[in-house]
């Protein structure tokens, strides 16, 4: 009885060790990696965001224009004062193509243009043009007789100098119009200078300095006669 029991015992255990632990899972299988489909999610998404910055570029075709770079007078072309810049097409706004910048040149500004304009057709015409009541006079100065620096645009006045100042002579004046006296009077208070030759220009054949002045129409005889005579001083006054 006792040897029975003892083989019992030992079958039990035998029985219980073929179990497996409890709480053990299944070993599972690794996950599938897809290296295919995750490459084309980033080139849909490339493709999309290069799809957008074309529509945003190409909302409206681009044109190169001209632009200027400096202030351009009235009666004066643009000369060597422009760039190019490039600007949507727009039919209703007569742009100047960069390719007519030639054509361009032989016009002249109806009125003045302030540097970063965009140039259009309709700033232009062949001839120059001055408001009612104004008259354009050339004056030829030496050193001394004009401010350094003076370029288009500057408001100046004019004085006579030399012996004819002292002597009060230009008695053609109407008030504000004739020569000056011995008071220091201007010839003009205010004129503005509508061209300045280049002082570094090569052609020109003398030391003098040709300035054209936009001045009253009652004003003009009294500065062409002091400028005749080799008279006429500009003095750079306040406004500009």
């Amino acid at each position: 009885m006792k040897i029975q029991e003892r083989t019992g015992a030992g079958d039990n255990r035998s029985v219980t060790s073929a179990h497996p632990a409890t709480g053990e899972r299944l070993p599972t299988p690794p996950r599938e990696r897809k290296p295919a489909l995750a490459a084309l999610a980033v080139l849909l998404i490339l493709v999309g965001a290069l799809g957008a910055t074309m529509l945003v570029l190409r909302a409206g075709d681009r044109v190169e224009v001209v632009k200027v770079t400096s202030d351009i007078q009235a009666g004066e072309s643009v000369g060597d004062h422009v760039t190019s810049v490039l600007v949507a097409d727009d039919s209703s706004i007569h742009y100047v193509g960069w390719g007519q910048l030639g054509e361009l040149k032989k016009l002249k500004a109806k009125s003045t243009i302030y540097k970063g304009t965009v140039v259009v057709g309709e700033m232009f015409a062949e001839g120059s043009s001055l408001p009612a009541g104004k008259a354009s006079v050339g004056v030829s100065l030496k050193e001394g007789q004009y401010p350094a620096g003076i370029k288009s645009g500057d408001t100046v006045a004019v004085y006579r100098v030399g012996d004819a100042a002292s002597g009060g002579r230009g008695s053609s004046g109407s008030p504000g119009s004739g020569s000056s006296s011995a008071d220091g009077a201007p010839i003009v208070e205010r004129a503005k200078v509508s061209y300045v030759q280049d002082q570094d220009d090569s052609t020109i054949g003398s030391t003098n300095l040709p300035v054209t002045l936009v001045v009253d129409s009652g004003q003009a005889a009294s500065v062409a006669a002091a400028a005749s005579a080799n008279q006429v001083a500009l003095v750079i006054v306040p406004g500009n």
